[in-house]
């Protein structure tokens, strides 16, 4: 008979994520996993298999409480088209305020992940692939909307403008790491709405 676990994975998995999102993968190290678990180190390798597998699922934890959060809002029919990515820049900047320190952020696990690991780790760029088809999805069907309800007139294509937001969310991401302030971000996002509407 198999030993019960003595300890709780999901809060493990929640305490890896973390790690991984403030160090990346390549500067997290399994001692790092072990202090921020509580885990040894013969429990991690047990429970996850490997720092690879851990990873992945700290990924996909990730995207799956951050896209379901944020698709939520993309999907509030009460919202015209610009209110619900107006209201998306909004939730995107109180969670960035949520996770600064000393001027800086701590980005988004999938922009980080994109640009450390996208090129050379192939099952991390499946997931990624596939989370940004969900958002580019839920994006331009919220351009849609907003040309059904006159919110957004920019003739662009659909599809563009989708990538468009999303590349700026990207970029305030990064610009929040590099310190820019929440002003800086709020004209990105400002920037990136009157966009849609010329």
């Amino acid at each position: 008979m198999a030993r019960p676990r003595m300890f709780d994975e999901e809060r493990a998995l929640d305490a890896a994520m973390r790690t991984f999102w403030k160090k990346g993968y390549e500067a997290t190290s399994t001692q790092d996993l072990c202090d921020a678990t509580g885990l040894g180190r013969s429990s991690v390798y047990n429970t996850f298999k490997s720092k690879h597998d851990l990873f992945e699922r700290s990924l996909a934890r990730y995207i799956d409480t951050m896209t379901t959060a944020q698709l939520a809002v993309l999907e509030d029919a009460r919202l015209s088209g610009a209110d619900r990515i107006r209201t998306l820049f909004a939730v995107i900047l109180d969670g960035d305020a949520e996770h600064r320190a000393d001027g800086h952020s701590i980005g988004c696990l999938t922009v980080n992940t994109t640009v450390e690991l996208a090129a050379r780790d192939a099952e991390a760029a499946r997931i990624l692939e596939r989370d940004t088809a969900r958002r580019l999805a839920a994006l331009r069907a919220v351009v849609e909307e907003g040309r059904r309800d006159g919110s957004i007139t920019s003739p662009r294509d659909a599809g563009a403008l989708a990538r468009f937001i999303n590349a700026a969310i990207a970029g305030m991401r990064v610009s929040s790491q590099g310190g820019a302030d929440r002003a800086a971000l709020e004209s990105i996002a400002e920037i990136t709405l009157d966009a849609l509407t010329d």
